[in-house]
């Protein structure tokens, strides 16, 4: 099933591709410090040394595109890059499928700063949301959100995902466990 390609009004989602890495490198870049705020960090052991040995430094591009295209193939995670025409604006991704009785994942995604308010992030979660219901038959999504971060509590809220509860020291981002609230969907497709 994996490579699928989602097409909304007015972007495009598709699996990542190798022949994406310039692009991807020049908006990561020109985003760094829009985004670290609110990127994934790895905690660290009392010594100072990371939590995880084997994730070390962040992974090339290539092998990024490599695992995360495993990841789909093995219907545990479907990563999407969002394009409006020819420009990459974005990244969403439904991790932690599970199927089984609980039928769930999360997800997980920025956004341009050049491309943030425009609802960009809203129609990628939409669809993303319709391909977890509608093709993987998943029963519930959550969005889990930092507080602080009002325009992705407002992407969530547009989505029509509702607020669940406060989730304490959730993940890991910007070198902190951070508190996150949690906003959730789910399907009436699955009974």
């Amino acid at each position: 099933m994996w490579p699928v390609t989602l097409n909304g009004e007015k972007i495009q989602l598709r699996a990542p591709r190798l022949s994406d890495r310039a692009q991807w490198n020049q908006v990561r870049a020109e985003n760094r410090e829009w985004l670290s705020p609110w990127e994934a960090t790895l905690p660290l052991t009392p010594e100072g040394a990371p939590a995880s040995e084997f994730l070390t430094k962040r992974p090339s591009f290539y092998s990024m595109v490599r695992a995360l295209n495993r990841e789909a193939h093995a219907g545990r995670s479907y990563s999407f890059m969002i394009w409006h025409g020819k420009n990459l604006v974005g990244q969403i991704t439904l991790g932690g499928v599970i199927y089984g009785a609980l039928r769930g994942g999360h997800i997980g995604y920025w956004i341009d700063k050049n491309y943030a308010g425009r609802g960009f992030t809203t129609e990628a979660v939409n669809e993303v949301t319709s391909f977890a219901f509608g093709t993987l038959g998943l029963h519930r999504i959550e969005i889990n959100i930092r507080p602080e971060n009002a325009a992705s509590i407002r992407v969530a809220e547009k989505a029509g995902y509702r607020f669940e509860g406060d989730r304490s020291e959730f993940l890991h981002i910007a070198g902190a466990w951070r508190d996150h609230k949690s906003f959730v969907k789910v399907s009436d497709l699955i009974k």
